[in-house]
């Protein structure tokens, strides 16, 4: 009586798996064969979303952004004539300024330990100006990039591709006459006799430039809103477009069973204008910013911070990081 239990209950388990396999074996099929049934209309409807770009309505603000790019990086450039920058020899630390700080931040890879201090040498346009590059498209829903087909394709300034995709003049001057070269200076004619302008005529040229700055960032996050950008959860890498390209170029070690492919996710303007936070100096502060005080000093946009010395004001919007008003060193009771 025992012995028939235990086979009526193998039995029935026998049953039951082979039942389940099948079942998940035809929802499998069922679920492919309607994956390449509705294919077809998922391509269809891309290329019918793609008859509404680019938006006429936005292509005044893609113009705007590239009029203010050429602004400032010529603006930028006459300034950098003036005021001295310095730059990290191992890491992309940047100070406004002579002499860099001794705040031990520094953590580049030829550096053997982590918070050791920088090693200043000069900096140029290209320290203060990051440019961030992505694939030119011919138009935004074409097919996705493969990885063999990453070398075919030109990169530009992901900015400009922007600007191209929101339906902006590609010969237009302002497009990629101005882009930095690999040595940071800019492509254009810079500003002559800056050096000996007055001080009046360097402000108005930092009040320009300021304001390009935040035309620029503006325009970005309007064209944002209705043209679709993608970057990399694990690295800088953006792409103009609904979806992100398939070359395996992520640098991130920790995810090499990735084996360099992309993980997207919506970008945003920080990741096509990356601001370049920089330490920054204020009056009570000292004249060599210490590691002891890096808790009180502030901090400021790069582009920013050039232009505030010459002396004009920020924006109200920056005095929180800029921490004008802060304490430049700890308090000290006495008993």
């Amino acid at each position: 009586m025992a012995l028939r239990k235990v086979l009526s209950s193998n039995v029935c388990s026998k049953i039951n798996i082979l039942l389940w396999e099948e079942f998940q074996w035809r929802s499998y099929n069922t679920a492919k064969k309607n994956l390449v049934d509705i294919r077809p209309m998922i391509q269809k409807r891309i290329e019918s979303r793609a008859k509404d770009y680019p938006i006429r309505g936005m292509i005044p603000v893609a113009e705007e952004v590239l009029n203010s790019r050429r602004v400032l990086i010529q603006g930028v450039s006459a300034l950098l004539k003036v005021i001295p920058i310095v730059s990290c020899k191992f890491c992309p630390e940047v100070y406004i300024g002579e002499v860099g700080h001794l705040i031990q931040t520094c953590c580049g890879p030829k550096r053997f330990g982590k918070k050791q201090v920088h090693e200043w040498i000069v900096g140029g346009l290209k320290d203060i100006l990051v440019t961030v590059e992505a694939f030119h498209l011919q138009h935004m829903f074409q097919s996705i990039v493969k990885h063999s087909e990453r070398f075919d394709l030109e990169r530009v300034p992901a900015v400009v591709e922007l600007c191209w995709q929101a339906g902006a003049d590609p010969n237009h001057q302002c497009s990629l006459t101005n882009t930095p070269d690999s040595n940071g200076n800019s492509c254009v004619a810079d500003a002559d006799g800056v050096e000996y302008m007055s001080i009046q005529e360097l402000k108005s040229i930092a009040k320009t430039t300021l304001h390009a700055w935040e035309t620029l960032r503006e325009g970005v996050q309007r064209l944002l809103l209705v043209y679709p950008a993608k970057v990399c959860k694990h690295c800088s890498e953006v792409h103009i477009g609904p979806s992100g390209h398939l070359a395996r170029n992520c640098g991130v070690f920790k995810y090499e069973s990735w084996r360099g492919t992309h993980i997207w996710k919506k970008a945003e303007v920080n990741d096509l204008v990356p601001p370049k936070i920089v330490w920054r100096r204020r009056p009570q502060d000292p004249p060599v910013l210490l590691n002891e005080g890096s808790d009180f000093y502030g901090h400021a946009p790069a582009v920013v911070d050039l232009c505030t010395k010459t002396g004009i004001i920020a924006p109200t919007k920056y005095n929180c990081m800029m921490k004008i008003q802060g304490l430049s060193r700890p308090m000290q009771f006495k008993d």
